[in-house]
């Protein structure tokens, strides 16, 4: 997928690394999949002096996709009117953001078997036509951005990976993959609501320490 961008992103220099780190859980101090993914972040900064990260908190303030906002991504760029500019101001900033980094974490919490609708209002900004993928003459579509490292950190009250509910992990996949992103590692800590919280995250824990060694 993604012809010759869908090669492993070649630009990590790991005294440079970016790291984007885009969270989306509603909660902020008792949230699971961000303290999770916090202490992920900081052992790759550890493992990789000199990275720098980037935090893109999504749970709040982005917006959905609206008639305008849709023509304004299909109006090709010297044609946009001031308005068009100004209503795709954050979605350039959102993919500008994407492809600066050389390791993306995506912090979210499963709700209803799936994302959080704040991580798929992001996904809506960053999956563009012309930006992260173009349609092919004939048919079908080239991805655009490249493949990354991503660690996909996910806590649920219940419902773990793989189970037939799970429409969580099987969309990130896709919709990463359409994008060229295929390099994708999930750190689950399911089943925080069921009676053994502390043993579903230190299983996290020990995930999260096994990659940043």
């Amino acid at each position: 997928m993604g012809g010759r961008l869908g090669v492993f992103h070649q630009r990590k220099v790991l005294d440079s690394m970016k790291i984007l780190h885009v969270l989306s859980s509603g909660r902020t101090g008792d949230s699971v999949s961000r303290k999770l993914s916090a202490q992920l972040v900081s052992g790759l900064k550890a493992k990789n002096p000199g990275s720098t990260v980037v935090e893109r908190d999504v749970s709040r303030d982005l917006p959905f996709l609206d008639a305008d906002l849709i023509a304004a991504f299909y109006t090709p760029e010297d044609k946009r009117t001031p308005e068009q500019k100004k209503r795709l101001s954050l979605s350039d900033a959102l993919v500008n953001e994407l492809f600066a980094c050389d390791m993306l974490v995506i912090s979210a919490p499963m709700y209803n078997f799936s994302i959080p609708a704040a991580l798929k209002a992001w996904i809506d900004l960053i999956v563009r036509a012309g930006r992260t993928f173009r349609f092919k003459e004939g048919g079908g579509y080239e991805s655009l951005l490249g493949d990354r490292k991503t660690y996909v950190v996910m806590a649920s009250g219940g419902v773990p990976l793989g189970v037939p509910v799970d429409f969580y992990s099987p969309y990130l996949r896709a919709v990463l993959g359409f994008i060229g992103i295929e390099s994708i590692e999930f750190v689950a800590a399911a089943g925080t609501n069921m009676g053994n919280a502390q043993a579903v995250i230190k299983e996290a824990e020990d995930q999260i320490r096994k990659i940043a060694v």
